[in-house]
């Protein structure tokens, strides 16, 4: 198996924590106010949420960058729908509504979550 378990920096875990539990209707494996793991129904990590600063980590240390530059956090998703419905209640940042994506041949839509990360959600 091989599987990839992102790690991004955050500047409140708890808040963004509970903003990703209510767009992507994960779960909290974790908890805390400097490490988050949250996971989706079948248990599988989808994304862990670290303090700024915390634990040393050279990545995480400078919160004048510019967070999610070079990265696209991209979720695959069944119901495409019920989390476009659980963005718009989130008042989120839209950068690109529900459309097709050419390339692709998926529907999808694009957001920034609090920390100004770039999300797809995609089906």
């Amino acid at each position: 198996m091989l599987r990839t378990e992102v790690i991004i920096g955050v500047k409140d875990v708890k808040k963004s924590s509970e903003w990703y539990r209510q767009l992507l209707n994960c779960i909290s494996k974790h908890g805390g106010d400097t490490f988050e793991i949250l996971a989706d129904e079948d248990d599988t990590v989808i994304l862990c949420l670290h303090k700024w600063g915390e634990h040393d980590h050279p990545t995480m240390t400078d919160t004048r960058v510019q967070p999610g530059n070079g990265l696209i956090l991209y979720f695959r998703v069944s119901e495409l729908d019920k989390i476009w419905e659980n963005a718009k209640r989130l008042n989120v940042h839209v950068e690109a509504p529900p459309h097709l994506n050419t390339n692709s041949g998926q529907q999808e839509f694009s957001l920034r979550d609090m920390d100004g990360y770039y999300i797809t959600i995609s089906l």
